[in-house]
This record gives C-alpha cells, structure tokens and sequence, in this order.
C-alpha cells in the first residue's frame, strides 16, 4: 500500500490507558471495522462523505519528524490502524531508525494484521470490545489470538464500561486475559457520554471482582475529555 487514508496528524496528550498524560504524536487511521454505540470518533467510519486525506510514507513521515519535539512516542490510532496493515508495516521501520517508539491503539480483533506488524511495535494498547457495552457481536476468539501476539512486546487492556455493560462481560474478559498472563495491566475505563449514570460505581464494584484473577486492575477516566484537549 503507497498511501494510506489519514483523517489528522497532531500533538497533544495521551488520554487513556497506562500512559495517560504523556506527550505523543497521533497519527489517526480513517475507516473502523466495528460500529460501537459510544465511539468517540465516528467520523473515522464509513466513507459516504471523505473525511480523510491519501498520504504518502514521505509525506506522514514529514509531518510527524516536524510534531516530534521529544515526545514520549507516536500513537497510531483511528479507526482502527490495523486495516491499513502494509502501509503501517512500511513506515514503523522510519519510527525504529529515528529514535521514536510506537503506540498502537486498536480494537484488538485483528490477530493477523498484529502478526505482520508487532515486531515494531513497542507498545499495545488493547481494547477488549465488551458486547454488552458496544452493542456488537463478541469478539473473545478473537481478542484471545490477539492478546497472546501482543504480549511479545509490552501490552495493557482495556475496556470501556457503559451503564448497559453487565458484569457477566467484565469478568469473562478479565479471565481471558488472567489465562494468557495475570500480571497484563487491564483498566477499566467509565464511558464519559455515560458518565451521569452510575458507570463509575459500576467501574469500581468491576474492579474488586476482576482483582481476584489479576494483579494490575485499575479505574482511569479519559483524561483528555476532561482537559478539553484533542
């Protein structure tokens, strides 16, 4: 792949995740496989109208080596970055060469696509896609085959928590992860457009439950969303 769809390249802050508040580069893939109730980015799926421009590895590489400025690493993100696979797997070899570590925020049901890529990766944030909370089809398999990839290099989970997500969830996806390794820090993340609505509490009855079969579990909001920052 010579070009890939681009929706942004910016600097800001990590919002999510173990990594919360560090300084990174974002580099936001258009196009999701998944269409969850509560995407905070649904202008990243679908292409009825474009929303996205058809960048050259030159041409990103450009942009990122000029947002640089010593951030902790460069965050591909989207939609979900694994479906422009090859295009991902030609230019991480930029980021290596440089000096830069990677960032790779995905839905984790592409096992395939983090094949061909994670010997580049340095850090995977992983989404494990709760049904009762995405209003999607579950994906355990799926996240199994990934989870087990990903943990090649260094990898955290995470799991958005809606007022419609039930526990039954929460702690299957717990004990997928305590079976390939207790020790993988998993965050359980309140929704913000659900944050009036008790998912906090919820948040934190999910943690005790979810402690009993691993050792990281905690609870971090998006931090960005209250900062008001991209």
């Amino acid at each position: 792949m010579s070009k890939a769809k681009i929706m942004e390249v910016f600097r800001s802050v990590q919002g999510e995740g173990k990594y919360a508040g560090v300084a990174q580069v974002f580099v936001r893939f258009f196009e999701c496989n998944m269409h969850c109730v509560w995407c905070d980015t649904p202008n990243s799926i679908g292409d009825t109208v474009r929303r996205y421009d058809e960048v050259t590895l030159d041409e990103l590489w450009l942009k990122v080596r000029g947002l640089w400025d010593r951030c902790h690493s460069v965050s591909l993100t989207g939609g979900e970055p694994l479906l422009q696979e090859e295009f991902i797997k030609a230019f991480l070899p930029r980021l290596k060469e440089a000096g830069m570590s990677s960032y790779l925020e995905t839905n984790g049901i592409l096992p395939r696509a983090l094949e061909a890529v994670i010997e580049d990766i340095d850090i995977v944030s992983m989404d494990i896609k709760l049904p009762s909370s995405t209003r999607c089809r579950p994906y355990w398999g799926e996240h199994g085959e990934f989870l087990k990839i990903a943990r090649r290099k260094e990898v955290f989970v995470k799991a958005v928590i809606s007022s419609a997500t039930e526990k039954q969830d929460v702690l299957r996806s717990a004990e997928l992860v305590s079976r390939i390794d207790p020790a993988i820090e998993y965050i359980l993340q309140p929704n913000y457009f659900d944050r009036q609505n008790g998912v906090v509490g919820k948040c934190l009855e999910f943690q005790k439950e979810c402690a009993r079969v691993l050792k990281n579990v905690r609870v971090m909001p998006q931090m960005h969303k209250f900062m008001k920052v991209q």
